[in-house]
């Protein structure tokens, strides 16, 4: 078992070296979410466990409600694959769910490599953000922001800029995008960290900029709340260019 608790940027090179170096162009979710890690990004807790009593004892280090998910490079959507289940309460619902999972992957993608189940705690649900990188051909690396859930998926509610970013163009981007004032209070609700995904965003500018291997990021949801922010999902994908 493996849990995450802290790295440098030294550790990120030798992150995305060993992915490529087992030919894969995509990292796991707990090597993305160390990668960003190492860069100040607040993920929320997790564990890898490859035996069902290194779940039990990840999810009770964590504390319940956890999630369970597969870790496999040949699953890239694990909801379709019957490879997350949610909201599990106790040491016997992460015994059934680690089971489960892998009944349900050796369904549908019997060749899949299993590199272990992570478990992650259940965050509190929030608004949700997403943050994400790219590299253009022409322009070279950019970032992107936009509101989680529909508005993202619905309205394409979303504001780019070239990479490097400073402070007052990430609270640019946030302005930009139609659902911003979600964030600052709408409604009486409590306003939400905007600081903290100011910094977010420059987080995955420098990303960009000095990880060159790295074509794109996609952070979503991050949840963002009054004080704090907790990204829950992490891709990154590898270019294969040398």
């Amino acid at each position: 078992m493996n849990i995450f608790l802290s790295h440098t940027p030294h550790h990120t090179k030798k992150i995305i070296h060993n992915a490529l170096e087992q030919d894969r162009h995509e990292l796991l979710e707990p090597e993305a979410k160390q990668l960003i890690g190492a860069y100040g990004i607040i993920t929320s807790r997790y564990a890898v466990a490859s035996t069902v009593p290194e779940a039990v004892r990840a999810a009770n280090s964590i504390k319940y409600p956890v999630v369970l998910k597969i870790v496999s490079p040949d699953i890239s959507h694990k909801t379709d694959a019957g490879g997350i289940i949610l909201n599990i309460q106790n040491d016997k619902e992460v015994e059934d769910a680690y089971e489960k999972i892998l009944q349900n992957v050796n369904k549908t993608f019997l060749d899949a490599r299993i590199h272990g189940i992570l478990v992650e705690e259940m965050a509190t649900p929030s608004t949700e953000i997403i943050v994400g990188g790219l590299r253009d051909p022409q322009f070279g690396p950019a970032v992107m922001f936009g509101l989680g859930g529909t508005f993202v998926e619905l309205f394409k509610d979303v504001s780019f800029r070239i990479a490097p970013i400073e402070e007052y163009e990430a609270l640019d981007m946030i302005h930009e995008v139609k659902g911003s004032k979600l964030l600052s209070g709408f409604r009486n609700a409590a306003p939400l960290d905007i600081p903290e995904i100011c910094n977010i965003i420059i987080r995955v500018s420098d990303i960009m900029v000095s990880l060159e291997k790295i074509k794109e990021i996609d952070l979503n949801p991050i949840l963002v709340y009054p004080k704090g922010t907790k990204t829950v999902d992490a891709r990154i994908i590898l270019t294969n260019k040398e």
